[in-house]
C-alpha cells in the first residue's frame, strides 16, 4: 500500500513517516510546513507542500501517487491558543478533516487513520480511562478532535471506509536527535526551557488528592506511538470493511477507537525530578497556583490496543526523557552540562 501521512514533516509526523519506511510501508507526506521541517522527512519520502483544505491539490495527490490509505495527523494543537482562536481550530481541524474526507471517499481510498487526543475526554474522574469513559472536552482543541472521530467513523459507514481513531495521551521522547520536538509547549520541553535558563521549573498545584499532591499524567514515548500507527495501518489494510457491512464491535475491518498510552501514571513531581537527574541540573522546582481546568489523575486504559492490535509500548519514562534532552541539546547546546 501507499499511505497518504498528512502533517507527516511534524514532530509525530515525521517519526510515524519513519516507521512506516522501516516497517516497508510507502509513504508520500503533505504538510503546509506551518510547523513541520522538511529535513524531517527521510530520503525518498515524497513531499507534497500544502493544505487540506485545498481539494484539487488532495485530488492530484491521491491520483499521482496512488494512494491506498491515509494517516492524518495534519492539524492545530494548542490548547490555549484553541480557546483564542476556535473559528481556526474548527476550520483547520474539522473543515480540513471534512474536504481531505470527501476526497478520499471520491478517490476510492479504502483506509483511513486519524490523529486523535486523550483531551477528547476533558477530566475524567476515573482511574483509568478506558475508550468508552465519557468525552466531555473541556476546549475547542478537544472538541475538534471529538468532532473529528464523529466524522471519521460516519464517513466510514456510510461509504465503506475502515477507519481508525487513535487516542494519544501525552506523547515525549524522540527516536532521534533530529526528530526532537521543536516546539515548547508540553511540559518535557517547558522544564528544559526554564532549566536551561537557570530558572526553577514550575509546578501548577501540589493540593490534589494524588499521592504528592501533583497532577498524574501517562506518558508515551513517541517512537512508541509511531509503532502503533503502523499496527493500526496494516489492521486496516488487511481487512477493508465492505460498504454493505454492518457497524460491529471493534474488530476487522470495523470502526476501531483506541488509546495510546502506557496505562502507568507519572506525577508532575517525580517527571520533573527525573528530569533533574537526567539533564544533572538539580534545580528543585517551584510550586505555583494550580491552572484552571486540570484534572487530577488522566491514566489511559491500554487493554483494548493491546488486544486488537496486539501493541504494547517499550520505552519507559526515564528513556522519553533521555530521548527528549538529547535532541533539546542538539538544538541547545549551551544547554549541555559538563
Amino acid at each position: 500500500m501507499t499511505w497518504l501521512i498528512t502533517g507527516g514533516a511534524g514532530y509525530i509526523g515525521a517519526h510515524v513517516v519513519r516507521a512506516m519506511k522501516e516497517a516497508g510501508e510507502q509513504a508520500v507526506v503533505l504538510d503546509d510546513l506551518s510547523a513541520g521541517v522538511a529535513g524531517r522527512i527521510p530520503e525518498g519520502v515524497p513531499l507534497v507542500q500544502g493544505s487540506t483544505l485545498d481539494r484539487p491539490l488532495l485530488d492530484r495527490v491521491l491520483a499521482d501517487h496512488g494512494i491506498t490509505g491515509v494517516i492524518h495527523l495534519a492539524a492545530k494543537k494548542q490548547v490555549g491558543e484553541s480557546v483564542e482562536q476556535p473559528l481556526r481550530y474548527y476550520r483547520e481541524n474539522v473543515e480540513g478533516l471534512r474536504v481531505l474526507l470527501e476526497a478520499v471517499v471520491d478517490a476510492g481510498v479504502p483506509s483511513f487513520v486519524l490523529s486523535s487526543s486523550a483531551a477528547v475526554y476533558g477530566m475524567p474522574d476515573v482511574d483509568l480511562v478506558t475508550e468508552d469513559t465519557p468525552c466531555v472536552p473541556m476546549n475547542p482543541y478537544g472538541e475538534t478532535k471529538l468532532a473529528g472521530e464523529w466524522l471519521v467513523r460516519a464517513a466510514g459507514r456510510a461509504h465503506g471506509l475502515s477507519t481508525a481513531c487513535l487516542r494519544y495521551f501525552n506523547v515525549a521522547g524522540a527516536a532521534a536527535p533530529e526528530l526532537a520536538d521543536t516546539g515548547v509547549f508540553n511540559i518535557v520541553p517547558m522544564v528544559f526551557e526554564r532549566l536551561t535558563a537557570g530558572e526553577p521549573p514550575r509546578i501548577f498545584g501540589a493540593d490534589y488528592a494524588t499521592p504528592d499532591g501533583t497532577c498524574i499524567r501517562d506518558y508515551i514515548h513517541v517512537a512508541d506511538l509511531a509503532d502503533a500507527h503502523v499496527a493500526a495501518a496494516r489492521r486496516l489494510a488487511k481487512a477493508p470493511r465492505p460498504a454493505t457491512a454492518p457497524v460491529t464491535a471493534p474488530g476487522p475491518g470495523a470502526d476501531l477507537t483506541v488509546n495510546i498510552g502506557r496505562g502507568e501514571g507519572v506525577s508532575v513531581r517525580e517527571l520533573i525530578d527525573l528530569i533533574n537527574d537526567v539533564t544533572g541540573y538539580g534545580i528543585a522546582p517551584q510550586v505555583d497556583p494550580r491552572r484552571p481546568g486540570d484534572p487530577a489523575r488522566v491514566v489511559a486504559s491500554a487493554e483494548r490496543i493491546s488486544a486488537e492490535l496486539g501493541w504494547k509500548s517499550r520505552y519507559d519514562v526515564r528513556a522519553m526523557i533521555t530521548s527528549a534532552w538529547e535532541g533539546w541539546v542538539h538544538r541547545h547546546p549551551e544547554a549541555a552540562r559538563g
